[in-house]
């Protein structure tokens, strides 16, 4: 198998994450996204969204991060993707919830816009207003996450035991991170961060985002 990655890519680390955690042998082959390697026919040949992660299994190709994790799984009979439906059905359920309303406002609404050129409104009227709206629900959403989804007595986002739920999440949180959000006000979400960045590989398989977080440590964000 073969993924086109990125290494700082946000979607693109649940996967280094969960295989790298899981043991499988994948050939990660780096595009070049901020040299544009991305848009190029080259790529786009493969992906015409232009995107990465985008898995190659012989003839079978897919992309969208969370169902490239689901496939992981699936194809290795972790149990990071429970078998039983119900528990399935939740895990399913978290993992849309960040690819909808958490990563519309934290990810693309609040962080992006700050850190991406690409990302940044045309004018400066239109960046405050687009960060003071996505501050004010990411939020709510961090807020939903703290207490309803993990509350006090959960290790992980769906109970007791790890699921790809968690690898696709944490993803999306660390750009809370990226431009030093307080996550005090959010003991729970704190205490689960924590622990999923003591996985053994979080280091290595976010070395590159941390790099380019540390190139911005001077800049000044916004940030819940």
């Amino acid at each position: 198998m073969r993924i086109y990655y990125h290494p700082a890519s946000t979607t693109s680390r649940p996967l280094m994450l969960f295989a790298a955690e899981s043991g499988m042998d994948i050939e990660f082959k780096l595009v070049d996204i901020m040299g544009g390697e991305h848009c190029q026919p080259q790529f786009t040949g493969i992906n015409p969204n232009r995107l990465v992660p985008v898995l190659e299994d012989g003839d079978f190709r897919l992309t969208e991060s969370s169902a490239i994790l689901k496939y992981l799984a699936e194809k290795s009979g972790s149990s990071a993707y429970p078998k039983e439906l119900r528990q399935r059905a939740r895990v399913n359920e978290v993992m849309d919830w960040v690819n909808t309303q958490f990563c519309r406002d934290v990810a693309y609404g609040l962080v992006y816009p700050q850190i991406l050129p690409t990302q940044k409104r045309p004018s400066e009227e239109l960046q405050r207003g687009t960060l003071s709206w996505s501050k004010e629900r990411a939020r709510e959403w961090m807020k939903v996450l703290d207490q309803s989804m993990i509350g006090p007595k959960k290790r992980y986002l769906c109970g007791d035991q790890i699921t790809i739920a968690d690898y696709f999440a944490s993803a999306f949180v660390s750009l809370a991170e990226f431009i030093r959000c307080d996550f005090s006000p959010y003991p729970n979400l704190e205490r689960w961060y924590n622990t999923m960045k003591a996985l053994p590989s979080w280091n290595k398989v976010n070395e590159a985002f941390y790099g380019w977080a540390g190139s911005m440590k001077a800049a000044q964000f916004e940030a819940v």
